[in-house]
């Protein structure tokens, strides 16, 4: 494997100070100013953010004061490239100056190239469909119309989810999320959806001929980056095949080359009925996708559902840029090795707060004994490192896919400082 050191060695004086500048911002440079802005302007159901950011560059970000960050978040997984790439810029200003958008009644280059790659990463083939929505919600949304579609002779009307799983937020995405204090506020949402323990034993139980799906994330991200049980998704896809269900495989989050492969399935060998990707398809454009393999490609008839943003050219023309780029570079090799280099370092800290280290390639969770999760986040932040909390005893580590040497090195030193400060 070719030896990949992505090095983003950006300092807090760029060279070019003038086209690195942070933008000006009207009325929000005050210490307070931008956050009234906030709270004034946007809805509740978002909490008022800690840093305003204006600029970024490789794994780095710049606030409104210009402070630089190293981003070990990427926006939650989604910043495959990182920041301003080259690639990416490149391809979506070419793609904006010539065509932006046109309804789904044409096609246009860029989502038939971005259709037929998708259908060979994913292992769907020839036989394999593409369904193009503007998230992952929305492409669970289509799953949940793909498991609907799957009646069997009518009596496949359950679709079988986990507990403890995260889907989205839209009424059907939020039908399938297995977290109660998420979807108790909008109860009664979806019917015919059960969540069950993600244990083989409780898998088994449940299995029958009423089940039309069953639905699941490749490795837990919201729950704080939790894999599944060994032996798990092969089991699942047996007890699927042998009862008509389809399985439908969430990789919103782990998809995209993050874990050392382009799917986490494929670490598993396993081949599911379809797959949902978004996140990282494009780099921070927003894009999703529902992946259908073999007859699963043929549920969907036309007119059954629709999407006037999916697919248009310039959101495919990113994807498109992004996917490349990962191929030519080796990023998914990069993932992998520099997801071990990251393992090592959390091991080699000596805190006993550290209790479990989670995850494959570049999606890391780290358990820790105490809940101070968001303590810790709040420090790494002061200290200059962005990464998330997303429970009180998980910390989540999802750089860019590009990280190299420089800042494997910085992060070492940035959490350990983090995490020593709640030992």
């Amino acid at each position: 494997m070719t030896d990949i050191s992505v090095s983003h060695d950006l300092t807090d004086a760029p060279s070019n100070a003038a086209a690195n500048a942070a933008p000006a911002i009207p009325d929000a440079t005050a210490t307070n100013g931008w956050r009234d802005r906030f709270g004034q302007a946007l809805m509740g159901s978002l909490t008022t953010p800690q840093h305003m950011l204006v600029r970024g560059e490789g794994c780095y970000v710049w606030n409104s004061e210009g402070t630089r960050y190293l981003d070990f978040l990427a926006g939650i997984a989604v910043n495959s490239l990182g920041h301003a790439h080259p690639a990416l810029v490149e391809a979506v200003s070419r793609q904006i100056a010539t065509l932006a958008h046109v309804s789904n009644y044409f096609a246009t280059p860029a989502q038939l190239e971005l259709a037929e790659r998708l259908c060979r990463i994913t292992g769907a083939g020839a036989e394999g469909r593409v369904y193009f929505a503007n998230s992952g919600a929305e492409a669970i949304e289509a799953a949940v119309k793909l498991a609907r579609l799957n009646r069997g002779d009518g009596s496949r009307t359950r679709i079988i989810a986990l507990k403890n799983s995260f889907h989205g937020r839209t009424m059907g995405s939020l039908s399938l999320t297995g977290k109660p204090a998420l979807r108790e506020p909008f109860e009664p949402l979806l019917g015919g959806v059960e969540h069950i323990d993600t244990t083989i034993e409780a898998l088994e139980a449940v299995m029958d001929q009423t089940v039309s799906a069953l639905v699941l994330e490749a490795i837990k991200g919201e729950a704080g980056v939790i894999d599944l049980p060994e032996g798990y998704l092969k089991r699942a896809r047996e007890l699927t095949t042998e009862h008509g269900a389809l399985l439908i495989v969430d990789e919103i989050q782990t998809g995209i080359g993050r874990t050392g492969k382009w799917f986490s399935y494929q670490h598993q060998g396993v081949i599911p009925d379809a797959v949902a990707i978004a996140k990282g398809l494009a780099g921070g454009v927003p894009i999703g996708a529902l992946v259908t393999f073999g007859a699963a490609s043929r549920l969907f008839q036309a007119g059954q559902h629709g999407s006037t943003f999916g697919g248009n050219p310039l959101a495919t023309a990113a994807a498109n840029a992004v996917l490349a780029e990962i191929e030519s570079a080796g990023l998914i090799e990069n993932a992998e090795r520099r997801g071990e280099q990251l393992r090592e370092i959390i091991r080699s800290i000596d805190s006993e707060l550290v209790i479990d280290i989670r995850g494959e390639g570049l999606m890391i969770g780290v358990g820790l004994a105490h809940p101070v999760a968001a303590a810790v986040c709040d420090t790494a932040l002061a200290l200059g490192l962005i990464i998330n909390a997303p429970n009180d005893v998980s910390l989540r580590i999802v750089p860019p896919l590009i990280i190299g040497d420089t800042e494997i090195e910085l992060f070492r030193d940035l959490f350990t400082q983090a995490l020593k400060a709640h030992s």
